[in-house]
């Protein structure tokens, strides 16, 4: 495995190691004595399914870290950085997680993330480390002037909470 920072300090792009041979791949999602570098407890597992062109997000907190995978298709991931102290508040990354290339995001307390469906389908797969509690999430506008994000879609498939 191999454990790469990112532009912004807490978002670190995960490269699991994978095992290939005939019958297919092999590689371990998580496992706590190889990840020692995330000294997290993770309490939830959560998985959810989208179409292409769903556009998930910008959703955080200020007190939870995530460990993001895309299980199968692939995604167009973002992070915001919105912690008012930070030297790199309101700055944003990019990723392509996939079933294939198999990399993960650890997204650290106050930081937004996004990801929009760019397959067919996508199984999007987040541990976290604190349960989810609705009267401590924020949501910022995926299009926000103020951030300028590249998103590589015009009119993504929105729900409510994200218009």
């Amino acid at each position: 495995m191999n454990i790469e920072y990112t532009d912004l300090e807490g978002v670190k792009l995960i490269k699991p190691t994978i095992y290939e041979d005939f019958r297919g791949t092999n590689f371990e999602s998580y496992n706590a004595s190889n990840y020692y570098k995330i000294p997290n407890q993770f309490v939830v597992d959560s998985i959810s399914t989208s179409r292409q062109h769903v556009l998930r997000g910008i959703h955080g907190d200020h007190r939870t870290t995530k460990l993001i995978s895309c299980l199968y298709g692939t995604i167009y991931f973002v992070v915001l950085d919105c912690r008012p102290d930070s030297k790199t508040y309101h700055q944003w990354q990019s990723f392509t997680l996939s079933d294939q290339n198999k990399h993960q995001v650890l997204v650290s307390p106050g930081f937004g993330n996004a990801h929009l469906v760019m397959s067919d389908e996508c199984v999007f797969s987040y541990k976290l480390d604190a349960y989810y509690e609705r009267e401590s999430q924020f949501t910022l506008k995926w299009n926000d002037e103020r951030f300028n994000i590249f998103w590589p879609i015009k009119n993504p498939i929105l729900s409510e909470r994200d218009r």
